[in-house]
């Protein structure tokens, strides 16, 4: 029976509006098949994007599926285990025990793992959301069947869009809480945050963006911040502490910052050997420790260095441990002159580098003369292209004075010229400009002439 105000008649088609209906309100028996559905779809976002992460892991059915390995994870957990806020949330008991355990083995990388998990009052809403999306497909999919004509044809069509487009923002709400693993004190008990998610966008993505910018992810770190962490646990074994065993510590223990793979962490111990202040906020590298000897070989600080960023070998060694040893070297044996042809000299496996200065440590070096001249004072003046003065000045504050300012009680005093001539006078607005940012930047002296 159809109706249009006050008309009626009866056809041969079903009324559409009045199956789908029906089939949704079926569906409410067949819980496997909407779960199926929704499954699908969130592994439909999974492969849209991974974001920050090195996997992402859809709804698995055990902890087996979720590898132990070295790089940071995200895990949906499903609609079995959804969370709530007040009383026992069955979200946090399915995270912990993939957290805690892969299949029958203990889980080493701890610190890798972070959860999504479904809001238990979304369920419903996501349900009812699904079973219309799935009505509407089924009347498409049998509409020869169902003898529909081109006027129901094209209204199922638009009402499937209108229910898969709501399936889709619904899945949204619903995936929204973010369980994160976290344990400030490294003496305390480990504890989760729930982090929830708003907006719009890809299910990981937007996960994956939360995270980085609440800190519970880092995409970068810094050398000063690497320094506080070896302090503050501390993670030094002794006067130092293999670069391998550090990836080591981040990825296994949760009261570290959780990094996205251990390339993030080899930058940061590049850039904590490469600060040109790295007594106070970095540290030194080393290639290894001679124990008969008592020293540390290929020993460098406060210069470039590079490491491989899926294995790191060497040391990072204690600053101060370091700096004895810099000195005594120092002492014990004069550096040569430079490199040839005035280049800057490059440290290699025989020689120790005090900031970026190399002395050497071949066995057959003579001691120097005790006659030798002891060079007090530098000084240097160098053309700089105009349309390239930042890149020109900084090669030069890596090359040439990180190694002055490196070496302890050295004076460093850099001043900076500038002379420009335009014959026909410069513009009004170029002089008021260069004078305000002049006065700003704390020019000892600055002024335009005449001749």
């Amino acid at each position: 029976l159809y109706t249009d105000g006050t008309r009626y008649w009866y056809a041969p088609q079903p009324n559409v509006n009045s199956l789908a209906e029906e089939r949704a309100e079926q569906l409410k028996f067949q819980p496997d098949r909407v779960a199926e559905e929704i499954e699908r779809r969130v592994r439909e976002e999974v492969r849209r994007s991974s974001g920050h992460f090195a996997g992402v892991h859809a709804i698995p059915r055990s902890s087996q599926e979720v590898p132990d390995e070295p790089a940071a994870r995200l895990v949906i957990l499903g609609l079995d285990a959804p969370y709530q806020r007040n009383g026992e949330s069955p979200a946090l008991s399915a995270a912990a025990q993939i957290l805690e355990w892969r299949g029958n083995q203990p889980r080493t990388y701890r610190n890798a793992l972070v959860f999504l998990a479904v809001d238990r009052t979304q369920l419903d809403g996501l349900d009812e959301a699904v079973r219309r999306y799935l009505a509407w497909d089924s009347i498409l999919q049998e509409r020869e069947a169902l003898n529909l004509d081109p006027h129901q044809t094209r209204t199922a069509e638009q009402q499937r869009a209108a229910a898969d487009t709501t399936v889709s923002l619904r899945l949204l709400e619903a995936f929204q809480w973010l369980l994160v693993p976290e344990q400030p004190d490294p003496q305390g008990d480990m504890g989760w945050v729930a982090v929830r998610l708003q907006g719009a966008g890809n299910l990981v993505e937007r996960a994956s963006k939360k995270l980085v910018a609440d800190g519970h992810l880092y995409t970068q770190l810094g050398g000063n911040v690497l320094r506080i962490q070896l302090d503050r646990v501390p993670l030094w074994r002794g006067d130092h502490v293999e670069a391998r065993q550090l990836v080591e510590d981040f990825f296994r223990y949760v009261y570290l910052p959780r990094l996205r793979d251990p390339s993030v962490l080899v930058a940061a111990m590049e850039d904590g050997v490469r600060l040109l202040t790295w007594m106070q906020d970095g540290f030194a590298y080393a290639e290894s420790y001679d124990e008969g000897a008592g020293r540390y070989r290929g020993l460098r600080a406060g210069e470039g260095l590079s490491l491989s960023p899926d294995a790191p070998a060497g040391l990072l060694v204690r600053p101060e441990v370091a700096r004895r040893q810099l000195e005594a070297e120092l002492v014990s044996r004069p550096v040569p002159g430079g490199g040839e042809g005035g280049q800057p000299v490059t440290p290699d496996q025989t020689g120790v580098s005090v900031a970026g200065v190399v002395v050497e440590s071949r066995a057959d070096q003579q001691p120097a003369s005790t006659a030798q001249r002891v060079l007090r004072r530098f000084y240097g003046r160098a053309a700089l292209d105009p349309t390239r003065s930042g890149r020109d000045a900084a090669q030069i504050a890596q090359e040439i004075i990180a190694h002055l300012v490196a070496l302890p009680d050295a004076k460093v005093r850099v001043t900076l010229e500038i002379e420009a001539q335009l014959p026909d006078g410069f513009p009004e607005h170029v002089v008021r400009t260069v004078r305000e940012n002049c006065n700003t930047l704390k020019f000892e002296y600055h002024d335009f002439e005449e001749e």
